[in-house]
């Protein structure tokens, strides 16, 4: 019978060697980083101002509406981002 650690190293992939990555995918990697962050900013940014405008005419529903987009939108960028990373790792 496996120990509680031997399942959690199984589940994190400790058992599988760790590929070193080149000091190009690392810069890479560093620059995706940099670039969605501050396009989930935007996104943030632009959520937050149409939320106050919303607020001040009493919408209740569009405010709803409009941070229910930017959980989307952040999920997607999300997605999106840790789909180029796995790529530039699988190089």
């Amino acid at each position: 019978m496996k120990s509680a650690y031997e399942l959690a190293m199984e589940r994190l992939g400790g058992g599988k060697p760790s590929k070193s990555l080149t000091p190009d995918q690392k810069a890479r990697l560093a620059e995706l980083d940099s670039v969605y962050r501050a396009r989930i900013a935007q996104e943030d940014l632009s959520c937050q101002e149409e939320v106050a405008r919303f607020r001040e005419a009493g919408d209740a529903g569009a405010i709803e509406e409009r941070q229910t987009l930017f959980r989307e939108q952040r999920r997607r960028l999300e997605q999106e981002l840790e789909e180029k990373k796995e790529r530039i790792r699988g190089e």
